[in-house]
């Protein structure tokens, strides 16, 4: 049960770009068709997911106890940015096609704040909202995929918001990217009404 909470929370109570407002950038620059919002989507969510797991074991078992906990930051920047390269090559070898589908996508993830925010969130355990004794590293992937989930979810939606208001008759002063912060302002308002599910 207390998994199903750690997901309907990550997923639409604490959305990673709507309520916390981590990765904004690909939010906004890469949500101009859902087709590519879709890519980006599912490149998050393969990157988070093996970033999460990578950062919790340096965490528990390097920066902890040798008390370098004040390394955090720039040990998981570093992971981070390693682990998308590695993916990167692995999949220009591996599936050409995937790496084709995925190409301009995979750089970006790189400087996606919403990957390093998860994982410091669950290196440090304070995603643990349901009061779980020990979280632990299951617990951390679980967050991890429902919250790339909900950066999906978000990205995705706000893609389709904006393919249709390129079709409307919106003013001239309006269009383009203040109407889409308008438009992801109303979304951010929308997913709080979930916030009385958890």
């Amino acid at each position: 049960m207390e998994y199903i909470l750690i997901v309907i929370s990550a997923i639409f109570v604490n959305n990673v770009v709507l309520s916390q407002f981590l990765g904004i950038c690909p939010f906004l620059g890469v949500s101009k068709k859902v087709s590519t919002a879709v890519g980006m989507g599912a490149a998050v969510t393969f990157v988070l997911t093996l970033a999460t797991i990578v950062t919790y074991l340096v965490q528990q078992y390097i920066l902890n106890p040798f008390n370098l906990q004040y390394l955090q930051t720039i040990a998981f920047i570093l992971i981070i940015a390693a682990l998308v390269q590695m993916v990167e090559i692995i999949l220009k070898k591996v599936s050409p096609s995937l790496y084709q589908a995925l190409g301009v996508f995979l750089p970006l993830i790189t400087t996606n704040c919403c990957i390093l925010g998860v994982a410091i969130t669950v290196g440090n355990g304070t995603y643990n909202a349901q009061g779980l004794e020990d979280p632990g590293l299951l617990a951390g992937v679980v967050y991890a995929i429902a919250t790339a989930i909900g950066f999906a979810l978000a990205l995705v939606l706000f893609a389709g918001v904006r393919e249709h208001l390129e079709l409307m008759d919106v003013p001239k002063a309006m269009k383009g990217t203040p109407i889409a912060i308008i438009v992801a302002g109303i979304m951010a308002m929308a997913f709080i009404g979930f916030s009385g599910m958890v």
